[in-house]
């Protein structure tokens, strides 16, 4: 009986004893349930785990075991079986080759869910920033078309292609493409230089040079920029960066200085009374904080006073609006005390003289 059980598991079918089958189904069957039973439940109580904490980190571990390291296991699973029976040297190499494949393909999706998880970190930190995020899904499509273009070419290299002539001759044509395209490059570096360093972003009200306006869209090339006029000026991303720029959305507050003139007949006791006033008004008027009012100088038809205050915020009808309330508050208290405004005045002088 044992000598007819070890003749059938000797007996040969396509190379392979029954045996080296048998054996194989073992240790599929066996490798999966040990994954299912052990390494499933494993995962299971990490993950479990990960939710329970404040940092992301181990949500991302978690989340990679179960996407690559559940399918890589059950990957490894196959190859242990099938390295027990014996091929022909031609199905040999072709398994390699599709091992290498595999691996390949595993370690690239590691790397892209790595990247990933590492710009979820920077939009994280950014708050919510739509157009932020929308150029980083753009980013993310170019990063896994670069990874993916050098995972395909380290597995030709492997299967005996030369891809280093290939690559040289990119290389050549790459440089010949970058010298026919600088401008195009140099604003793609630019727009990547606005992405993460943040000089402006859309609805920001900015000055450069000559030109003024908000920042309607930022594109990989140009960006629009909607003037106070109405037209749409698109300026490219090079000529921003190079540029210096004033951006009054990031502004916190702003200084504001204004020069009022009374009549010289103006009473010494209401002049010590006017930065007093001054200081009153603006002291009540909200988001509105007083610096300072003085008697500044004598001018050609007035007694000129300076005031500086500040504006909290960046907002220029917001400023406008304080300015215009504190005006007509000047108005209103100089008409009480019957200070008077002066105005642009010239006094001539006649001599008469005989004939």
């Amino acid at each position: 009986m044992i000598t007819q059980i070890n003749n059938y598991l000797d007996f040969v079918i396509f190379g392979n004893t029954v045996f080296r089958y048998l054996l194989t189904v073992v240790i599929f069957i066996a490798g999966m349930l040990a994954i299912k039973l052990i390494i499933r439940r494993i995962i299971k109580q990490i993950k479990l785990f990960s939710e329970k904490t404040v940092s992301t980190l181990d949500d991302f571990l978690a989340g990679l075991l179960e996407n690559v390291g559940l399918p890589l296991l059950n990957f490894v699973v196959v190859y242990l079986a099938l390295k027990s029976l014996v091929f022909p040297e031609f199905y040999e190499k072709a398994l390699n080759y599709c091992i290498l494949a595999i691996l390949i393909y595993f370690a690239v999706k590691t790397i892209l869910e790595a990247i990933n998880y590492g710009l979820k970190l920077y939009l994280l930190k950014k708050e919510s920033d739509a157009p932020l995020e929308k150029s980083l899904q753009g980013i993310m499509l170019l990063v896994k078309l670069a990874v993916w273009a050098g995972a395909i070419i380290f597995f030709l290299d492997n299967l005996g292609f030369k891809i280093s002539a290939v690559i040289a001759g990119l290389g050549i044509g790459g440089i010949a493409v970058a010298l026919a395209a600088q401008a195009i490059l140099k604003d793609l570096f630019s727009y990547f230089c606005i992405l993460f360093d943040h000089p402006f972003k859309v609805g920001d009200f900015i000055i450069v040079g000559d030109f003024m306006g908000a920042i309607e869209h930022i594109g990989i090339k140009t960006t629009r920029i909607r003037s106070l006029g109405g037209e749409m000026l698109i300026l490219s991303n090079s000529d921003l960066t190079d540029s210096r720029l004033r951006n009054y959305k990031l502004m916190d507050k702003r200084r504001v200085v204004f020069k009022i003139g009374v009549v010289y007949q103006t009473p010494l006791d209401q002049l010590r009374e006017i930065p007093k006033i001054i200081n009153n008004i603006i002291t009540k008027v909200k988001d509105a904080a007083y610096d300072r009012a003085h008697f500044f100088a004598f001018g050609d038809s007035s007694l000129v006073f300076e005031t500086v205050y500040y504006v909290i915020g960046g907002d220029y009808n917001k400023y406008m609006d304080i300015q215009q309330q504190i005006n007509f508050a000047l108005i209103e208290e100089f008409k009480k005390r019957k200070i008077e405004f002066a105005y642009p005045t010239q006094t001539l002088y006649l001599q008469k003289t005989g004939q």
